[in-house]
């Protein structure tokens, strides 16, 4: 170690005494480029010589490892990357080693080699076999350039516009289910850990925030998101891939994955326009088309730890705002899973994940990113159909949730998992695309006193079950029942429900449902009981034309272009008909009733006409029967 420290020591020393040597290359040039060295200067400062000399000696052991790396790379024929050595006159520093390549039929572009990937920050590139696998999961043995090209083409990128700057902004379809989970967990941030922008990143990522429940008066309680800085959208954004990575990755590591066709871009002090245009420059004619891309330029790096990943991935966002961001992620969040794991989780591992004729992100996609694991069903834990076979679905609680129309239209089944998340934000799934919807407060999760009654009741008929989840019970537990419950049933309707020696939950159900609040029912004669009324909003992040709004251009005024946000106001009635809760009940007066003797008659204020559009069917699979009413164009979740 001594002998090599000394021989480029006498290199530099050697080099020093030359004449003035041209400065490295660099992104962006220095201001004093043109000073000249150490020994053609004798006025500078010693401490200055130090530096240009300490410079110095960093450049001739920088240029010996490079011809190093030369004879290696020569030895290997089947490498396709060419070290270019440098002169003996331009020596590069080690924070700045790069090598020349080429597309076949492209311009060159500066790439990374395979040992910068492995000791620099680039990561390291897959297997071959590793790459194959992760292509033909990804898109299938046959995939068109259309679909391609979508999942090519989309970075992940805030909105412009003030009111939607919150949101972030598609714009085709295809990679929608990537984006509409990121959002909601980036909303998760912005709405109920607002005040965490300004915390170091260690104590950031140390907290449990799972475990944090916040009181309406720690929220976000405007729905104006233009106050929203890009400090503080770039940080919920960078946290929101933590956490989905690391969910991917069991909690234990999170793997990160950009490409090679990325020149270094992240020079410390460059302004991020400069990054975004070096970055495009970079992707100027690259396309992701095989395998054997991905083999090529894929760099993979590993974080074990949430503030590594934390760090390494805000120095990447550049990488993930560009136009490959998407398909970056999605394979980050698979790799962090584990390719063999992904496949254990699905149903049928030989479909592809993106799904075809129109490329769009599979449920298998977003709950991965939503739970961490690719199964292919929303239900509740897993389906045992016999013979050793089952159907996988959300196995745990998670952070935010997902509602889809098909559930509506009797498709499948959406389990609580997935309906009551930690908090209220819900990805909105429609037979070709992914929203978002969320609330301002944790309180619209809150059960109500007909909603904590049912529980009660519920749990109380469950105790006595024993038919192994039949949904029956004996006479002799059902009086025990409605001796815990408070349950007073008239005669006629006990013995009818005790005639058959069992009781059915649904038709127990059905009389609690109609017996009257005071026997310890739940019908309420004021109409009261189980009402409920929030806001709720609306994002879709593809830009469409807003009918209400427009801007003035130089040719008069045009549709608007942008994100949309909705806010609807929802109404949930109890649970009994509409039209009784509708109309005028009439109450008799009670001991201390008024001097007329007549009955008094209890307003029941009208609610605004209800308003339809498909979400509405969503927000029903949640909120049963629930009435929506919102001001201008209607939520659109296609």
């Amino acid at each position: 170690m001594a002998d090599q420290e000394e021989e480029d020591l006498q290199m530099a020393l050697r080099m020093s005494l030359q004449p003035s040597l041209p400065e490295a290359k660099r992104s962006k040039p220095r201001e004093n480029a043109g000073t000249t060295s150490v020994s053609s200067n004798p006025e500078e400062s010693p401490e200055a010589k130090n530096r240009k000399l300490q410079r110095e000696l960093m450049a001739a052991a920088a240029e010996k490892r490079m011809m190093l790396a030369k004879n290696a790379a020569t030895a290997k024929a089947e490498k396709s990357v060419v070290v270019a050595a440098p002169e003996p006159s331009d020596p590069v520093l080690k924070a700045e080693k790069i090598v020349t390549s080429g597309f076949v039929g492209e311009k060159s572009k500066m790439l990374y080699t395979g040992e910068e990937a492995k000791n620099g920050n680039i990561g390291e590139e897959l297997l071959p076999a590793e790459a194959e696998q992760l292509f033909s999961m990804v898109f299938g043995g046959c995939v068109s350039r259309d679909i391609l090209a979508q999942w090519s083409n989309q970075g992940i990128r805030f909105s412009s516009d003030p009111e939607t700057s919150m949101g972030l902004v598609q714009h085709e379809g295809g990679p929608c289910g990537v984006l509409a989970t990121i959002q909601a967990f980036v909303l998760k941030y912005l709405l109920f850990f607002p005040g965490e922008a300004g915390k170091s990143a260690t104590n950031l990522m140390s907290q449990d925030t799972g475990a944090r429940r916040l009181s309406q008066s720690e929220c976000v309680t405007s729905g104006n998101f233009a106050s929203l800085t890009e400090a503080v959208r770039a940080r919920a954004l960078v946290r929101s891939m933590v956490e989905i990575l690391f969910s991917c990755g069991s909690k234990k590591r999170a793997i990160v994955a950009t490409l090679s066709v990325f020149s270094l871009y992240a020079e410390e002090g460059s302004e991020d326009g400069q990054k975004d245009e070096t970055i495009a420059k970079s992707l100027e004619g690259f396309q992701v088309e095989s395998a054997s891309d991905l083999h090529k330029f894929l760099r993979v790096k590993t974080y074990n730890s949430k503030m590594d990943a934390f760090h390494g991935i805000k120095s990447m966002l550049p990488v993930f705002q560009s136009r490959m961001g998407a398909i970056l992620f999605l394979i980050s969040a698979l790799l962090s899973r584990g390719l063999e794991s992904v496949q254990a989780d699905r149903d049928d591992p030989s479909l592809p994940l993106v799904t075809a004729p129109f490329g769009h992100a599979s449920q298998e996609i977003v709950n991965l990113l939503l739970c961490g694991q690719a199964v292919p069903n929303v239900f509740d834990g897993r389906m045992d159909l016999g013979g050793g076979m089952f159907l996988k679905g959300i196995p745990t609680s998670v952070e935010v949730g997902f509602l889809t129309l098909l559930e509506s239209l009797n498709f499948c089944k959406v389990g609580q998992n997935l309906k009551c998340p930690k908090w209220p934000i819900w990805v909105v799934g429609s037979e070709s695309h992914y929203t978002v919807l969320f609330a301002l407060d944790t309180s619209v999760q809150d059960e109500n006193e007909l909603e904590e009654r049912e529980s009660q009741i519920r749990k109380t008929f469950d105790a006595q079950d024993q038919s192994g989840g039949g949904g029956f019970i004996s006479v002799e537990g059902f009086h025990q029942v409605l001796r815990e419950t408070s349950i007073t049933l008239p005669p006629e309707k006990l013995n009818h429900l005790c005639s058959t020696g069992f009781i059915v939950w649904s038709e127990f159900w059905q009389v609690v449902l109609e017996l009257d609040k005071n026997s310890g029912g739940l019908k309420d004669s004021t109409g009261l009981m189980g009402k409920k009324v929030f806001a709720l909003y609306h994002f879709n992040g593809i830009a469409k034309s807003v009918l209400n709004g427009s801007q003035t251009t130089s040719g008069g005024e045009s549709p608007l272009q942008r994100p949309r946000l909705t806010k609807l106001k929802v109404s949930v009635p109890p649970r009994w008909t509409p039209e009784e809760f509708l109309a005028d009940v009439v109450v008799s007066p009670g001991p201390s009733g008024n001097d007329s003797g007549k009955d008094t008659v209890i307003e029941v204020i009208q609610p605004d006409p209800p308003q339809h559009a498909p979400l509405v069917d969503c927000i029903r699979t949640r909120w049963p029967r629930a009435v929506c009413n919102w001001v201008g164009d209607p939520p659109s979740i296609v």
